[in-house]
């Protein structure tokens, strides 16, 4: 692929999974719609959950909303690069959602709680993982009740569950607190951006200087000559 940043140049960047974890309550949805407004070259792969589609929640671009037994026969035949049970229910997302983008030519963002961010990093390891947190505890706490979709017992296992997903952090390349919106989205769009002008990720960087600096092209042709000579 050949991003935004580097049109005017022509170099391609090989397009990579990103795997973005987060506790409740961290912001990490309104965080990845940002981003995709930010970087609209960047794929988002849609999971399956047998969970309740929450208001406003669209089938097919939130998440696949399938029964246990679909999500079952998805996971026992191998679809899915990673599942998880989270909160009571499964979530898992589908290997093709992943491997179609990449081949497209296209950055793709993974939303996993920690056990799937775990099972992605091992089978794609050249992908980006970044975790983000909420600022404090009353702040994670304060936007799931201000959600207004789950019970006071439902908000406390998440909280729980979220004390218990911190641990995770330390298997992250990148962690970000999401303090302010705004700031957050650009420190998230500065780790993307310094990403992709990794050497390694550089798909055609040695034909592109040999393009732009023939001199370099004829010396190389020079040695290589001598040394069949």
């Amino acid at each position: 692929m050949v991003t935004e940043r580097d049109a005017d140049v022509g170099i391609r960047t090989r397009p990579f999974p990103i795997i973005l974890s987060a506790p409740s309550g961290a912001g990490k949805t309104t965080v990845a719609n940002e981003i995709f407004k930010r970087l609209p070259y960047i794929r988002f792969a849609v999971s399956l959950t047998t969970r309740p589609r929450r208001d406003g929640e669209v089938e097919e671009s939130d998440y696949r909303f399938v029964s246990v037994e679909e999500f079952e026969r998805s996971r026992d035949s191998g679809e899915l690069a990673e599942w998880a049970r989270v909160h009571g229910n499964l979530y898992g997302t589908p290997r093709v959602e992943i491997d179609d983008a990449l081949a497209e030519g296209n950055h793709v963002l993974l939303d996993v709680d920690v056990q799937g961010g775990a099972s992605l990093m091992q089978a794609y390891p050249e992908g980006v993982s970044i975790f983000l947190l909420p600022p404090s505890h009353a702040a994670m706490e304060a936007r799931l009740k201000g959600r207004g979709t789950d019970s006071h017992e439902e908000i406390e296992a998440r909280l729980e569950e979220a004390i218990r997903e911190l641990e995770r952090v330390e298997e992250y390349q990148y962690v970000i607190v999401n303090r302010e919106l705004d700031k957050t989205v650009e420190t998230f769009a500065r780790i993307i951006h310094a990403e992709e002008t990794r050497r390694v990720r550089r798909e055609n960087l040695e034909e592109w200087l040999d393009s732009h600096f023939p001199e370099r092209a004829a010396q190389k042709a020079t040695i290589e000559e001598g040394g069949t000579a």
